[in-house]
């Protein structure tokens, strides 16, 4: 979560809403590393999962990250848990619970739908303390608050 913490500062630093995201491999490497680009790509679905999936996916050569886990510092949108249910994520790491526009926990709760075809296991709360003031801190900063 260390990583996924970094990359969400140098989305901050770039302006992007601060989110991270790190995709390990079943031996414990890291296959990639991502922050958020939405606004930089001028691309609503480079959300920091997608980012990470699709470079973990180019260099495995493999639409699917079977047996992979992926560290995320804040809950994923539905969006994103489509995705992430699609490249077969095995486990899904996460650090803040996003009441407003998560699907994991909140909002559409993807995984728990029968039209799910994989489920990953969930793991929330990691990290969330440092996850949660990274956030309020940017918007804060665009509040001037």
């Amino acid at each position: 979560m260390d990583l996924a913490l970094e990359q969400a500062r140098a989305a901050a630093a770039r302006g992007e809403v601060p989110v991270g995201a790190v995709v390990v491999g079943p031996d414990g490497a890291v296959l990639a590393a991502r922050g958020n680009e939405t606004r930089a790509l001028n691309d609503p679905s480079a959300h920091a999962e997608v980012q990470a999936i699709r470079a973990a996916c180019a260099l495995l050569r493999a639409e699917r990250l079977t047996g992979c886990d992926l560290y995320v510092t804040l809950e994923p949108c539905a969006a994103c848990a489509g995705v992430i249910a699609a490249a077969r994520i095995a486990r899904l790491y996460f650090g803040a619970a996003d009441p407003k526009s998560g699907g994991v926990v909140h909002g559409a709760r993807v995984f728990t739908h029968p039209q799910a075809h994989h489920r990953p296991e969930i793991y929330d709360g990691m990290g969330a303390a440092a996850s949660e003031a990274l956030l309020r801190d940017f918007f804060n900063g665009l509040r001037g608050v």
